[in-house]
């Protein structure tokens, strides 16, 4: 610690220096012309003699990253969004002013440079400075240019330093933003309308889950940041905007592990018309455009896993993916609701007092089957008591048309054809709102205005829910949400002196 703070004192006194000598240590507006990509992608392929004869001149900005200088001249590398490139700096070129503003600049300091494109002896590109422009000035030094930054705390609190020492995480962020991009593309290009739903609401619904509590003081009433936008969107759907999606803010007040962060990114769509199995398409249509951004066949690494996402993803019944793994049939017509307890006590699979059938086998599939599912699988027919809003199978009404796709043993999507029913939708609801009394808090409220939406008439729809931040963590190797969040939560350090 002594160490960093010798050099933050060195660092203010060199901006003193900078002052006295009439440099302003924090620069204003300076205009480039390249980056540093650019640079190469225009002038790696000529050789030394090829460059000389061009005399071709640049103008670029960046943080000086590294620095080799003795006597009369130095080198150094300059980073900026694009990449890094070498700069060149002599005394007899720059003058004696401009080249003491290089000999006493710091790592991490920006500095304007304008020059022309060489090569050295070496053979690496290199801008040679003739004009050398300071533009800000860093008091602190930055981490060790060879370990980086390591420890996770720093990574999510000071996530600038994480940015500028790791290239891995400077490049998964930008393939965050690409993978975001190829996602809204598929979207629009298959007829659906982007939109934007309220973020605050005076009930949380859509999804079971805890909300955030909020109030506003103008109407002094509680509301609650959005859970899911699932009810507005089918709301748009009743209005006739028949394909629709929005890409946001998701908040749940809930705990964290490495899927899981109180505020996240999901994409909901809705289609008129579809049902379960055309969403399934849909889906796997999304997951496939977005691997095209990091993979040219589809395969991706997960985690030490070889991920095939350009085959055909698998698709199981849930009650046939629980009987693969325990023999157990939960299709039987006699298993009662006490049958299923019984066996879930044998199983040692704790349970709640108001669960029924449906939800003892979600919760086998949770224990026995879902960390199984590597390889991309969409998981079908999920029991009524843990799928609210979502439509009756017409074989089997105690089952619905619900999927959820799994990838490495986590879920990636939920979707399902929509309930459109006003009335058995407002049984469901009152269904949720008998569990909430029983000590379910996450338990959805009943929505009337929602109710009544229906009433006027919602064709048959399907809707999907996906992660985006979960898609992002599969297509760049991600091991925690929060290394594909750029600020996760985090808790409020103790304060510091």
């Amino acid at each position: 610690m002594s160490q960093e703070l010798d050099q933050m004192r060195v660092r203010r006194e060199k901006m003193e220096e900078l002052k006295q000598a009439g440099i302003e240590p924090f620069g204003r507006r300076f205009k480039r012309d390249h980056l540093a990509q650019q640079i190469h992608d225009e002038y790696d392929q000529f050789d030394k003699e090829e460059l000389n004869d061009k005399g071709a001149m640049v103008i670029i900005a960046g943080r000086m990253t590294r620095k080799r200088s003795s006597g009369k001249a130095g080198f150094a590398d300059f980073v900026d969004r694009t990449g890094k490139i070498q700069v060149y700096a002599r005394k007899d070129m720059v003058g004696d002013d401009q080249y003491h503003i290089f000999k006493r600049a710091d790592i991490g300091d920006f500095l304007g440079i304008e020059g022309d494109v060489i090569k050295t002896n070496s053979g690496e590109l290199t801008v040679r400075a003739h004009k050398i422009t300071f533009l800000a000035k860093a008091l602190r030094p930055l981490p060790n240019k060879w370990e980086g930054v390591t420890d996770p705390e720093t990574i999510y609190r000071q996530r600038y330093l994480d940015l500028i020492s790791n290239p891995e995480s400077f490049k998964r962020f930008h393939q965050r933003t690409a993978i975001i991009k190829a996602v809204r593309k598929y979207m629009d290009e298959h007829g659906f309308t982007e939109v934007e739903t309220p973020i605050l609401n005076t009930q949380a619904g859509g999804a079971n889950a805890r909300p955030f509590v909020t109030h506003h003081n103008a109407l002094d009433i509680d509301m609650y940041l959005r859970i899911a936008t699932e009810l507005y969107l089918k709301r748009l759907i009743v209005g006739g905007f028949e394909r629709v999606y929005e890409l946001g803010r998701i908040f749940r007040n809930e705990g964290m592990d490495p899927h899981h962060n109180p505020e996240f990114t999901t994409m909901e769509t809705y289609a008129a018309y579809f049902d379960f199995h055309d969403v399934m398409d849909e889906t796997e249509g999304i997951v496939k455009a977005a691997a095209k951004v990091v993979s040219d066949d589809g395969h991706v690494n997960y985690q030490g896993h070889d991920i095939d996402l350009a085959s055909d993803f698998k698709r199981i019944t849930m009650v046939d993916a629980v009987k693969e793994k325990t023999g157990i049939d939960f299709s039987d017509p006699a298993m009662s609701d006490d049958d299923a307890k019984k066996l879930a006590d044998e199983h040692h699979i704790e349970y709640k007092p108001f669960w029924k059938k449906g939800h003892i086998l979600s919760a086998f599939f949770d224990e026995y089957v879902e960390k199984t599912l590597i390889q991309p699988t969409f998981v079908y027919e999920f029991p009524v008591e843990v799928s609210p809003l979502a439509k009756r199978n017409a074989d089997n009404p105690d089952m619905t048309d619900r999927f959820e796709l799994y990838v490495d043993g986590s879920e990636l999507a939920n979707a399902f054809s929509e309930l459109n029913d006003p009335i058995d939708q407002k049984h469901r609801f009152e269904m949720q709102a008998e569990e909430k009394a029983n000590g379910n808090d996450e338990a959805e409220p009943v929505d009337l205005d929602y109710v009544q939406a229906l009433e006027y008439g919602m064709p048959p729809t399907g809707g999907l829910g996906i992660g985006i931040d979960r898609l992002v963590m599969l297509l760049t190797d991600a091991k925690s949400i929060r290394d594909v969040i750029l600020f996760p939560t985090m808790r409020p350090e103790k304060s510091k002196k």
